[in-house]
């Protein structure tokens, strides 16, 4: 279910429209992707450059163990 939208204020901002983002609707970083959807307007925080360590950081460790693989060399093979 949509949350109910709060009114803000758009601005000038030389040649470009700007909004003014509540607090409580903050983002983390500096930027963001800005699309149209059916006459709405959605902003997206844009993910940092190195997303696959973003992503890492946030899982918690695993409490499992896994049993110990013996890596075998792989088996010749005539390729001609």
């Amino acid at each position: 279910m949509l949350e109910q939208g709060q009114p803000v204020s758009l601005f000038r901002n030389g040649r470009n429209q700007a909004i003014r983002i509540p607090r409580k609707y903050e983002m983390e970083g500096n930027r963001a992707i800005l699309r149209k959807k059916e006459g709405c307007l959605i902003i997206e925080p844009l993910l940092p450059r190195n997303k696959l360590l973003h992503l890492l950081a946030g899982w918690e460790p695993l409490e499992e163990s896994f049993p110990e693989c013996i890596d075998l060399p792989p088996s010749p093979e005539d390729v001609f």
